[in-house]
């Protein structure tokens, strides 16, 4: 580890990634690296939840397999911030109990999303969280 990152613990991380919305999703396509950047939310338990279109080749790529979910804040002045990452299944469901959250803006987003017939909630369950803090440094010279 060099000593611009530090390890944040696994309860840290997850309290990290309940603060955004976007992320990336590091999947396979024909034995080669993809990835995805993705809106999210977690639900109660803690998985990562995202939407897709039914069919869609992201869609068939991810549902069933071990994927990564990285996000992270990252100050453009300084560098300083926090990256986290998770590994987990992916799995398909038309559940809408999924579009449901424990946070405030999930109702009318639940509501939007039982109108969309033709949308898939993928939900990654974390196997596996580490993040990293990313100390703010002066920036690397021209």
């Amino acid at each position: 580890m060099t000593p611009d990152f530090a390890p944040l613990e696994e309860r840290h991380c997850r309290r990290l990634l309940a603060k955004t919305s976007i992320g990336r999703v590091v999947y396979t396509v024909g034995a080669l690296p993809a990835v995805l950047p993705v809106r999210y939310r977690l639900d109660g338990d803690g998985n990562v939840l995202l939407r897709t279109t039914a069919g869609s080749e992201f869609l068939r790529a991810v549902a069933g397999a071990l994927v990564a979910f990285q996000a992270d804040e990252v100050s453009a002045a300084d560098g300083g911030g926090w990256s986290v990452t998770v590994l987990g299944t992916a799995e398909a469901t038309r559940d809408r109990s999924a579009a449901d959250a424990t946070q405030p803006h999930a109702r009318a987003h639940a509501q939007a999303l039982a109108q969309d017939t033709d949308r898939v909630t993928i939900r990654i369950r974390p196997e596996w969280v580490t993040g990293h803090l990313l100390k703010a440094v002066p920036p690397l010279p021209a």
